[in-house]
């Protein structure tokens, strides 16, 4: 009998081992998943082009045994595909030291080849960006570069049509700098529109049909997601933060007409480690509602 719980726990140990490599050493840093999504967009003129969006967050640099070589490919796969807009979802910095400038710096170099394609880009700051007391910083560098970054404010997108396509920004949860309304202020009550925030709570602030497509981060999509356990996350939510980790917020999830995508990223928070939940670069294709 011991000599069969020996060969199980070492058989336990041997998968624990290959899962630890797996999650540490392949999927984060050569695993990029890409996904593709289509989204009627009310506003956007019948019969115009559709409109090519792509979606980058959380960076993380900072992070202990980062990962930046995937920062590098994603943003590369995005400036390959010739989207007419980029949105960047925050937490460019994990953990900055007493200077911020370094890894400031290194978000910037990575963002080079966006940067210089001339995609127009824009982007919101995340938690860490505020709490690395990088974020004035950041924001100066990414505006000096050309790349707004909206604080709940919104800004037309140039070359998406007459009634050009609007992006909104809305600040992070974390420290407090969500304004819903101020983000909506000034923006033409039909204007075609995407809502970009880092923190996916803030979501169902959002008043009905204002949020035909709103975008996040933040979450990494649980970083260790094990499958049948579809609510466990290392991020440890709490009750007051329950939040949608992974993709497609469920139908009733937040006010009518309005939907949510987040995105599970490219790093890491706490741990460098992702398992079931890889890097990954989204694609929006918007259109116009069908005409029925």
């Amino acid at each position: 009998m011991k000599r069969w719980i020996v060969r199980g726990l070492l058989g336990l140990l041997t998968v624990l081992v290959l899962l630890i490599g797996y999650g540490t050493l392949i999927e984060p840093r050569l695993v990029l998943d890409e996904e593709q999504e289509s989204v009627e967009i009310p506003g956007l003129a019948a019969g115009a082009p559709p409109i090519e969006v792509a979606v980058l967050a959380d960076m993380q640099i900072g992070m202990w045994w980062g990962n930046p070589g995937m920062s590098a490919r994603a943003i590369a796969r995005a400036v390959e595909a010739e989207p007419d807009v980029v949105l960047l979802g925050g937490d460019f910095v994990y953990h900055a030291g007493p200077d911020v400038e370094p890894e400031v710096e290194t978000a910037l170099e990575l963002l080079a080849p966006l940067l210089e394609s001339g995609i127009p880009t824009y982007a919101v700051l995340g938690n860490h960006d505020y709490a690395s007391g990088a974020a004035e910083e950041l924001t100066a560098a990414l505006e000096g570069a050309g790349v707004p970054v909206l604080l709940n404010e919104s800004e037309p997108v140039p070359g998406t049509g007459d009634d050009p396509l609007h992006v909104v920004g809305v600040g992070p949860v974390r420290p407090g700098l969500v304004d819903v309304d101020q983000a909506l202020a000034g923006l033409p009550e039909a204007a075609p529109r995407v809502v970009l925030m880092h923190n996916p709570a803030s979501f169902p602030e959002m008043p009905a049909g204002s949020a035909p497509l709103t975008v996040a981060g933040h979450t990494h999509c649980g970083q260790i997601a094990l499958p049948g356990l579809p609510n466990w996350s290392y991020l440890g939510l709490t009750e007051e933060e329950e939040i949608v980790v992974d993709g497609w917020a469920p139908e009733g999830y937040g006010a009518d007409g309005n939907a949510l995508f987040v995105t599970c990223g490219i790093g890491f928070s706490v741990v460098p480690v992702r398992i079931n939940a890889p890097p990954q670069v989204v694609f929006f294709e918007l259109t116009p509602p069908t005409q029925e």
